[in-house]
């Protein structure tokens, strides 16, 4: 790591997690690389090497972001509501995820190579940030459902979380994926975000 102040450090690897991202919009996964990452920022390909070592650890990082942005609005709605039902609770919820696009891709997609390919330090970063989401929920729940119990409660953590890696490619479709689909006479209904987070939860909580 380079000598400078924290603020800078952290305004470099912003930059970096800024120009990944932007990449992202339009890019694959396996497209983008350590290069293309560097021509986008106002600094160096090589200077990259000083805060990340590999491309995994970077979309690591805006990851890690994407949590700490959905953990955010769930802590919002816990504030905002003194009250919710199962039916409002399934609402917001959905709505949640339905506003998190990038969370569930990079979750969907390339998660297993992402926590490989980085080093234990910012696995362990990324780590804080997926405990935070994990301990929210569990907030969500104590609040608004006082009266589930602890296993209740683990149970839907355990089967929510694990759900939410599967959303992305149920419910982003390209028009390659959907011909093929008709062409092998699979007769799939499609759904969004909000259709399937909202009808999975309302099942948990019953």
């Amino acid at each position: 790591m380079p000598k400078g102040s924290p603020e800078l450090t952290n305004a470099r690897k912003e930059e970096i997690i800024n120009a990944c991202e932007r990449l992202y919009n339009t890019m694959s996964f396996k497209e983008i690389t350590i290069k293309e990452i560097g021509e986008a920022t106002s600094f160096t390909r090589t200077s990259i090497y000083n805060y990340f070592q590999t491309k995994e650890e970077i979309f690591l990082a805006l990851l890690k972001r994407e949590y700490e942005l959905w953990v955010a609005e769930l802590n919002e709605i816990t504030e905002k509501n003194n009250t919710l039902t199962a039916e409002e609770f399934a609402d917001k919820l959905a709505r949640s995820l339905e506003n998190r696009p990038r969370l569930l891709k990079i979750m969907s997609m390339n998660h297993y190579d992402m926590e490989t390919g980085s080093r234990d330090e910012n696995l362990a970063e990324f780590k804080v940030a997926y405990g935070k989401a994990l301990q929210t929920v569990a907030v969500c729940l104590d609040k608004f459902f006082p009266n589930m119990t602890s296993d209740e409660k683990q149970d839907f953590i355990y089967t929510f979380f694990p759900f939410m890696f599967g959303i992305y490619p149920y419910t982003y479709v390209n028009e390659k994926q959907r011909a093929a689909m008709e062409k092998a006479g699979v007769n799939y209904v499609f759904m969004s975000v909000y259709e399937l987070c909202r009808n999975c939860i309302m099942r948990l909580l019953k």
